[in-house]
């Protein structure tokens, strides 16, 4: 049983070499870029999500090595991106507010890279090791899919909540006028009858 948690464990170390979840705040007409070193056919998974407030929408870009433009999204609250990487090399990945002149945006974000998984020929396969690696790769689906439902839930949330105080602001102005009216028409009409 221990040797079997063992591999398991082994097997996602493997699998995955680093992953890293920030919150960062990105100040009006700057921007924020960071870098991962990949080796060829290394998977860059990054997931973003704007936090709360009123203007939601960053731009997001990738360039490769040679400083090429391999991914982007413009005004976008949230995103998530896979990227195999076709050289070795720095991959660079930046999150900016340009089109902001006044608010800073807090933004959280997931970077994981998966190492792919070089099978060794020489000996014979564990039928045990084949399924942990399965698993692994079941495991790191299910991880990107939860992160990517519970980005989608916040930004559902905050738009209800941004909703609902708008309906509440905007029955207590209806209210407030009709009690003006109704004061108006009791006034004229009294002065009418006089």
């Amino acid at each position: 049983m221990l040797r079997k948690l063992a591999l398991f464990i082994v097997a996602i170390l493997v699998t995955i070499q680093s992953i890293a979840a920030f919150s960062i705040t990105v100040p009006p007409q700057e921007q924020r870029c960071f870098f991962e070193m990949l080796d060829k056919e290394d998977n860059l998974h990054i997931s973003f999500q704007v936090g709360d407030g009123g203007n939601l929408d960053i731009d997001f870009w990738i360039t490769n090595p040679s400083g090429e433009l391999v991914d982007d999204a413009r005004r976008s609250p949230s995103e998530t991106f896979n990227h195999v990487a076709l050289v070795k090399g720095r991959y660079e990945y930046c999150f900016s507010n340009s089109f902001s002149t006044v608010t800073d945006k807090t933004l959280s974000f997931n970077v994981i890279v998966i190492k792919p998984f070089v099978e060794d020929t020489t000996s014979k396969v564990d039928p045990l090791a084949h399924e942990l690696r399965e698993l692994a790769a079941g495991i790191e689906e299910i991880i990107n899919e939860q992160e990517y439902t519970i980005a989608r839930e916040r930004m559902h949330r905050n738009t209800a909540e941004s909703t609902n105080s708008r309906v509440m602001w905007w029955s207590l102005l209806q209210s407030g006028i009709l009690f003006v009216v109704c004061a108006f028409q009791i006034t004229y009409l009294k002065r009418f009858f006089e």
